[in-house]
């Protein structure tokens, strides 16, 4: 009786934080949630096992899904079912209108590791500019109402091909972004089989209505969730254990409306990173990313934890994370661009974050990240609010901000933020009205307004 008299008590302080967090919530927030709606769908299952699928991990099931699907959104939707197995996949799983593909716990759905089978190319963004690359492994396009849910496992299946790609410097990755630059006519960026750019793992492209919900995600070939020229997208509940180059957890990119909550990202690269296209290609382009909200997940990454950047030359805008874990990685909440970018990252607010520890610095705001190709586009830093921060060691430097001569980073607020333990508290310059509000470092108040510092080399991810 006693013990349930706890729980009980517990619940109840549990529902009173939420609501007061809730009610403390910007209104900027709570209006993004109010668009916020997972979609819905028919009570009715389609197995993929009476479409041919066999679930004995070597046969290809790509047909019999993809016939699943297609026929289940013809109908009107509903679930398209996996068995309790291993099902393997032979190349992309297209998803359309009106379907949920449902994983099973104790379902694997294992992907192939040649990259041939990932063909024809599909046209997509990669590192912000548009070109025709390999498929990714789940795809939606240009739909309504999808879903991948469940609480199974995807498994990319990317350590042998995929991950063993390093398009990074390379002559094919700067062919790539000449053709952004030059506005080369995207029909022409077709670099399909001869490609060492690998793709996502989950890439909705121009969809509207997109859940994808408690399903294990493992060994991505690249960026691991990037809905691209969506709207309304809810990522719930997802747990992602993937260490391979470039693994990003969530990139919402030309997207608005997006919800990312109650989510582990165990992740190679930036957990989360927002971005909005790169350069020429983004303005051509010219849709922000706009309306995310970030609660109540876990992250560890073998790079930072909430990114802005730097692929963002649309525009990123009204950003709100709070009630986050962020373990062990290189910087924990990061804003970044350099001077061919443009564009702006505004209005963002962050409160209530724990941090364990990170590499270099703690929180950073960066205009010429790894330099550019001698640009002058110097991107807008603007209005940030960060609250109730508690960290515990920083390697480098505490709060990192630097902007470009005659285009400083503005309007700063970091209020009731500790970090226990660093080798530098601060290096600021090309700032205006940035404050500190009751935020220590090893037990030292830093100053309300602190003054510009010599520049120190960081470490860079």
């Amino acid at each position: 009786m006693k013990k349930l008299f706890l729980q009980i008590v517990c619940l109840a302080g549990l529902m009173a934080f939420v609501s007061a967090c809730s009610e403390s919530l910007p209104k900027g927030a709570q209006e993004i949630l109010k668009r916020i709606s997972p979609p819905e769908f028919r009570a009715v299952d389609y197995p993929v096992v009476d479409f041919g699928a066999v679930a004995d991990s070597v046969t290809d099931c790509r047909d019999a899904i993809n016939a699943a699907i297609t026929r289940c959104s013809d109908e009107g939707g509903g679930r398209v079912v996996l068995p309790v197995c291993t099902v393997y996949c032979k190349g992309c799983i297209n998803l359309k209108s009106n379907v949920n593909l449902y994983v099973p716990e104790g379902c694997e759905l294992l992907f192939s590791c040649n990259p041939l089978d990932y063909l024809p190319a599909e046209l997509t963004v990669w590192e912000g500019t548009e070109m025709y690359n390999y498929a990714s492994l789940i795809r939606a396009d240009h739909c309504n109402n999808i879903a991948v849910t469940g609480k199974g496992t995807l498994n990319g299946n990317a350590k042998t091909t995929f991950a063993r790609m390093r398009p990074q410097r390379s002559a094919q990755q700067d062919s790539l972004r000449q053709m952004g630059i030059d506005l080369v006519p995207v029909r022409e960026r077709y670099f399909g089989a001869h490609s060492i750019m690998p793709p996502n793992m989950i890439e909705p492209f121009g969809c509207k209505n997109v859940l994808i919900e408690g399903v294990k995600i493992i060994d991505s070939p690249f960026w691991i969730i990037h809905p691209l020229f969506c709207d309304n997208v809810t990522v719930r509940g997802v747990n992602i254990v993937s260490f391979n180059k470039n693994n990003d957890g969530c990139d919402p990119e030309y997207t608005t409306n997006v919800l990312i909550e109650d989510c582990d990202f165990n992740t190679g690269d930036d957990a989360i990173a927002i971005k909005a296209g790169r350069d020429q290609d983004a303005w051509r382009i010219g849709q922000k990313t706009a309306g995310i909200v970030i609660r109540n997940c876990r992250f560890s990454s073998r790079c930072n934890g909430l990114c802005i950047g730097s692929e963002m030359a649309a525009g990123v805008e009204n950003v709100y994370m709070y009630n986050v874990h962020i373990g062990d990685c290189y910087t924990s909440i990061y804003f970044k661009s350099n001077l061919d970018r443009g564009g702006f990252i505004r209005n963002v607010w962050v409160n209530n974050i724990t941090v364990d520890h990170v590499k270099t610095a703690f929180i950073r705001f960066e205009n010429n990240y790894h330099g550019g190709r001698g640009g002058f586009f110097p991107t807008t830093f603007e209005n940030f609010e960060i609250a109730n921060v508690h960290g515990k060691v920083s390697d480098d430097c505490g709060f990192y901000a630097v902007g470009v001569e005659g285009y400083p980073i503005r309007n700063v607020c970091l209020r009731n933020i500790q970090l226990d333990s660093c080798a530098v508290p601060y290096i600021m310059r090309n700032t205006k009205d940035l404050r500190f509000d009751n935020v220590s470092v090893g037990g030292v108040m830093l100053p309300e307004s602190p003054e510009e510092t010599d520049m120190l080399q960081l470490k860079t991810d």
